[in-house]
């Protein structure tokens, strides 16, 4: 058993697709970039901070010791990390942004159990030309909302990618691949 430092339904989901059995946990971190930090650091720093706000979770909680892990994701464009949007407007800027171009997405992950495991996996997605009848309808059903770069690739807005390079599973928000690597270096799977 390990605890989850996070309340995303889809991370859940992946954990359970690969019989891990888990708590969740609701880690509540800053999740603002430092002024000089890059990608990269920003993304593993946010995968370590749910780590370690679900660690003074359990503390509070008196929870029983086990392995927590943690992951961020983030899509980035022109150097640009496209956040969870605020509201329809912002969803539909975004849209417009990644129609027809390639975009990054990485997700960082960290398992913090008898050693601390850190890793960022790294997808390449690309957008087909996406009209703005097509974002006007897909902002309709409320999917962009919630979502880093404005889209959920395991929903509606699986129409709008027309390729993929790297780990489905990193862009819904957590790489299974590399996730194994780092649950199995604690004996969990």
């Amino acid at each position: 058993m390990i605890y989850l430092a996070s309340t995303s339904p889809r991370r859940s989901a992946l954990l359970t697709q690969i019989g891990v059995s888990f708590m969740v946990l609701s880690p509540d971190i800053d999740e603002a970039m430092a002024a000089d930090e890059g990608i990269f650091p920003y993304v593993r720093r946010m995968a370590r901070e749910k780590v370690l706000a679900g660690q003074a979770e359990c503390r509070q909680r008196a929870l029983p010791a086990a392995p927590l892990l943690g992951a961020d994701t983030v899509v980035v464009i022109d150097g640009d990390i496209l956040p969870k949007p605020l509201n329809l407007d912002e969803a539909r800027s975004q849209l417009q942004r990644l129609s027809g171009r390639a975009h990054l997405v990485h997700t960082a992950v960290c398992l913090m159990g008898r050693s601390l495991h850190e890793t960022v996996s790294t997808t390449v997605v690309t957008f087909k030309v996406v009209s703005d009848a097509e974002i006007e309808a897909y902002c309709t059903t409320g999917e962009p909302l919630g979502k880093a770069g404005s889209y959920a690739i395991q929903g509606q807005g699986a129409l709008f990618v027309s390729g993929l390079v790297g780990s489905y599973s990193g862009v819904v928000g957590l790489p299974l691949y590399e996730c194994g690597q780092v649950l199995r270096a604690e004996g969990v799977l």
